[in-house]
């Protein structure tokens, strides 16, 4: 984190440098000690070609140091991206089992709900069974109930008696 740090200070400080450059070279003052000093930060060597190129040993070290801060950088960033690549399979992991527990659990639910509706299609049946054999109750009921207020009964009630006095007289006589 700390070569990161300083990595971005560098290149503030590097744009910064590069900008003041280009604002003295762009005025009219300049002077060709100036063109020259430009050229040469710029670097420009000449027919040869740039300082910083091989022909030069005057930046390698300075570029082995940067590759070798650079290649580190990439490595720890692997690194982190690794540790990063398997706490996420790891929770990947936990969340597959979490979900194949609930797939378990939702069959289980849908089992039982399939039996209880089943049960409830049985009580309906037999609550429509009982609800038409007591309207057949109700209806006897009410038919008795009629008969029993009827001038009829009183009628069927005065033939059996004077059928139970003919046959008492009957027994006794005979």
């Amino acid at each position: 984190m700390a070569e990161l740090l300083k990595r971005k200070a560098f290149i503030t400080s590097t744009r910064q440098t590069v900008k003041e450059m280009k604002e003295q070279m762009s005025s009219p003052g300049a002077s060709s000690g100036d063109r020259k000093n430009h050229q040469a930060l710029l670097g420009e060597r000449g027919p040869s070609g740039p300082i910083w190129q091989p022909g030069g040993n005057k930046y390698s070290r300075l570029d082995s140091q940067l590759q070798n801060a650079n290649s580190q950088c990439i490595e720890e960033q692997q690194g982190q991206q690794q540790m990063i690549a398997e706490q996420q399979d790891e929770q990947l992991e936990l969340v597959s089992g979490t979900i194949g527990v609930l797939k378990n659990m939702s069959e289980r639910i849908g089992m039982e709900l399939d039996e209880q509706s089943v049960m409830l299609d049985d009580f309906t049946h037999e609550v429509d069974n009982t609800h038409s054999r007591l309207d057949n109750v109700m209806k006897k009921l009410a038919k008795v109930s009629h008969m029993t207020s009827d001038r009829r009964q009183w009628c069927a009630i005065g033939v059996l008696l004077g059928i139970l006095f003919i046959v008492l007289l009957l027994f006794f006589i005979l």
